[in-house]
Parts: C-alpha cells; structure tokens; sequence
C-alpha cells in the first residue's frame, strides 16, 4: 500500500500531466497491481529478464487494446444506444461521428480507429470552402477531444473529393493527431493524389502509405475488410485485437550460448510462456470481462468477438542476430551481410511456425492462431530496433534497404512498416517519393513511412510526435498530446532524431 501511495502521490503532484492525463493515468494504476491477477512462475522469471513483456497492460483486461468499429453501419443505420438515426447531411454525419468516438476504448482509452473518414464523409460533401471549414473543424476535433496520435484514420484508395480535401487541410494544419494512412494501390489510387499525399507527407509526418493489394489479399476472410489502426496495425474492420503481449528476441540473445540454443531452448520456452500468458488474458477478457457481454459497440453488431485476434509482437531482431554471430565467432552484420540476413530469416521462420502451432479459440477470424507483429518498441527500450528493422545508424542505401525490408515484411500479418526521412529537396519532385514507396512494395513492403528532414511533426517508431511540443516538455511544460511523454524517451533512448535522411 506504501508503493501504492507514493505512485498515486506521484501522479497528481505532476505538473507536466493535463487533468485527462492525470486521470487515465490513475485509472491505469488501478488495474496493473501485482497481485490482482495470477502469474506463473515461468512467466515471472521471463519478464523479469526482459526476455518477454506485457506491454504494460492491465493486469485484468476489461477491454480489447484495439478495437475497429465499424463506422459504415454507423452512418447507415445510426446507434440505439447514443439515440441517434442515419445522418441525412454533413454536419449530422460529422456530429455522430465524435459522439461515437468518445464511446470507443482501447489502451489509450481513447479510439485508436476513425474508419476510412473519406470514404465515410464523401457520400454528404460538395466541393465547395464551406464543406472544407467543416472538415477542418472535425479535424480539429479529433486533435483536441483525442489528444494522442495513436487515434488513426485511413483513407483511398479511391480518389474522393473529402479525401482530397483531408489531405488540403492536413499540409496546412501540421498536427501530430490523427495519424493517417492511405490505403495505397497505384492500380486504384491516381498519381495526382497519391502524389499529393507524399507532399503532405514531407510536411507533417503523414499519411503513412500501406500496401492495400497485399493487405487486402490477406484479409480476404473479413468480412468488413481491414483497418489500420494506432501505428500501423492491420487489423479486421468490426473487430480489432484483445492484446499485444512481445518477445524481446535481443534479451533473448543475450541469454542464449549459440544460435543452436536460442533456436531450440530460448525461443520455444519464451514462446510457449508469452502464448499462454495471452490465452489466460484473452479468456478472462471474453469469459469474465463486462466487455463482450454489455458493450453497446458489441449488442449494436460495430463489434463482433470473432473478429479479433491476439498480437504477438516481435522487436530486436536487428540486435539478436548481430550478438549470436558474434557469440559463434562468425562475422556478420545484419542487413549488410548475406549470412547475418539467412539467420534473421531462420530467426523470423522459427517464430513464425511456433506462433502457428499455438491454437486459440478466440481468434476465429486469424484461424485460431495468433499474428506477429513488428512491434514498435517502447520509450524504455536501449539499444533495441522496433520489430525487424535495421537500426538507426546502421541504414542502408536506399535500394538495398527498401530490398531488405521487402524480404521480412511478408513475416508481419498484423503490422509492419519502416521510417524514411527525406531531405527538403524532395518537396520539388513528391512523384519521386512515390516512386520510391511503389518499388518498395513491388520488392514485398508492407508499409512506409516518410517526413520532412525540416518537419516539426516526425514520426517518432509508429506514431508521430512534434519537435517543438517534445522541447516544450523537455522545458517542464504542459503539453496536450499524450504521445509527446514517450516520444521524448525515444529521442533520449531511441536515437529517432539521427535516422538517415535520404537526398
């Protein structure tokens, strides 16, 4: 109780937290005391060596982490439950939209999923400056009433008049919040707009652009199609993710002896571990939990059980290969060397079948089985790559770099992506980024991230943050967005700002 108090203490005697920051943050400290629920000793030993991590979720789940309403039966049929019908014209749609998505959770608590908002606005706009100010104003919603860049919407891959306008507005506006990512296929989305999204995203850090035939094809067995979602998750439309529990494959090299030991020791035992520790969760959360029994989002058919998935999230693989080559004599680095690559592949395919072989039955829309993912990291993380990225420093000329990521992103169902800054020039020739992004997806890339060399909004692993709001923090000040606290870790642990910048 004495530990209790003095981290209550803590948080309200901070100065640098807003009122609603104060309080999820207390609300969080309810539900992630030890002993609330059981742990087994296996599991204990494992996170404790940083081996596997829990990412800091509630002790007891009373919610998915992520979860992706859908936002077109909204608009077609309204919410009982808010009391409100279809809308008939864009202020309506608008108004029931940011009523919904103050009632959407996650682990932020707050929606991490806005829909394709194109797509969902363009059936009531007319191309007109009065259309624009509503839009503009709904943004502006979003970045004050959901003050975390987690908050993500979609749009494309059709061209559409709303979707021209977001973007419009977006290079203007230069905020963290809402992240974005165009659902990109050059054989649906035009050039003009596609090269007006890389514009954009030269000069705020967003869209982000996904692999949409790939992803697509993936999630082919939806029955609403996909989302993406909080950084860059690819996740089912009408569900989302109970959870995202990882394994930290560079800890997991530290303690291994040889790669022969970490293949057949380390990574089953750390796998078996983390998998029943995500089953435990997941069936307390359908079985126990009020979620998947009351929810309105769940009764009014936005959400439905068999539509999510648990996460098992991957990072450092970068590391782990580099110290078990070096633990077996052998030279080698990863990305650069052919042998350093193999065992990352070997690495990635070990993982890949042991994560398969797991059977849950709460992931019917995953075939009962869990999905990697290229976790991003966290903002504690030292000397450790997000997912199956090279690290920063270490980054390869750009062809060679988009070939290698190519190769590993396919290993990520549920999410991958890599960060490429540009220098300022690029902002004369944005059909050059596109070019750039399309070879990454001929060579299998998933997802691809870019900013301005000169951009105070950048993205920071997944999300995005901004230069100015992280010094004004680092100041001792008050800042809206909650991002901005672990972005600032990830500038002082994580080297974000030295990445390479492409000319």
């Amino acid at each position: 109780m004495d530990a209790l108090k003095e981290a209550v203490l803590k948080i309200v005697k901070d100065t640098t937290l807003t009122h609603q920051q104060a309080m999820m943050t207390l609300a969080d400290l309810a539900v992630s005391q030890e002993g609330i629920s059981e742990t087994t000793t296996e599991f204990d030993t494992l996170h404790r060596l940083g081996i596997i991590c829990d990412m800091s979720e509630p002790k007891v789940p009373y919610a998915p982490r992520y979860t992706l309403p859908d936002y077109g039966k909204l608009l077609r049929e309204g919410s009982r439950f808010l009391r409100l019908g279809p809308p008939q014209t864009l202020d309506e749609a608008i108004h029931l939209l940011q009523l919904f998505y103050l009632q959407v959770p996650s682990v932020t608590h707050m929606p991490v999923y806005l829909g394709n908002i194109d797509t969902l606005l363009d059936p009531f706009v007319t191309d007109n400056d009065a259309t624009r100010m509503k839009i503009g104003r709904f943004l502006d919603f979003i970045e004050k009433a959901i003050p975390n860049s987690f908050c993500h919407a979609n749009i494309g891959p059709e061209e559409t008049v709303a979707g021209r306008m977001i973007i419009e507005i977006e290079t203007r506006r230069q905020q963290a919040v809402p992240g974005i990512t165009l659902l990109y296929d050059k054989d649906i989305t035009p050039p003009k707009f596609a090269e007006a999204c890389a514009m954009c995203a030269l000069t705020c850090a967003k869209p982000s652009f996904a692999n949409h035939a790939a992803y697509a094809k993936q999630h082919g067995n939806s029955p609403n199609g996909y989302g993406i979602a909080s950084c860059y998750n690819a996740l089912a439309i009408g569900g989302g993710a109970y959870t995202l529990s990882r394994i930290v494959l560079k800890r997991a090299a530290d303690r291994a002896s040889n790669v022969d030991q970490f293949l057949n020791e380390v990574i089953p035992r750390a796998v078996d571990t983390l998998t029943r520790f995500m089953d435990a969760k997941i069936k307390f959360l359908v079985e126990e939990s009020h979620f998947f029994k009351s929810n309105f989002l769940v009764e009014e058919g936005f959400l439905a059980q068999e539509n999510f998935t648990g996460m098992f999230g991957v990072v450092g693989l970068h590391e782990a290969v580099n110290i078990l080559l070096e633990k077996e004599g052998i030279p080698g680095r990863y990305g650069v060397d052919k042998n350093a690559n193999e065992l990352g592949h070997t690495i990635m395919q070990t993982l890949e079948r042991l994560v398969k072989k797991h059977e849950n039955p709460y992931c019917q829309i995953s075939d009962s089985h869990f999905v990697l993912h290229a976790q991003v990291g966290i903002d504690s993380d030292i000397g450790i790559s997000p997912g199956a990225r090279i690290a920063i420093g270490e980054e390869l000329p750009l062809y060679t770099h988009l070939k290698h990521s190519g190769e590993f992103h396919p290993y990520f169902p549920s999410g991958t992506g890599d960060i490429f800054p540009f220098d300022s020039t690029y902002l004369r020739n944005p059909s050059s980024v596109l070019d750039i992004i399309q070879g990454g997806f001929a060579s299998g890339m998933r997802y691809v991230s870019t900013y301005g060399r000169d951009s105070d909004v950048i993205r920071i692993t997944g999300y995005l943050a901004k230069r100015s709001d992280m010094e004004a923090l680092d100041r001792g000040e008050v800042v809206r967005q909650n991002n901005v606290i672990w972005a600032l870790g990830e500038v002082h642990n994580g080297r974000v700002l030295e990445r390479k910048v492409r000319r």
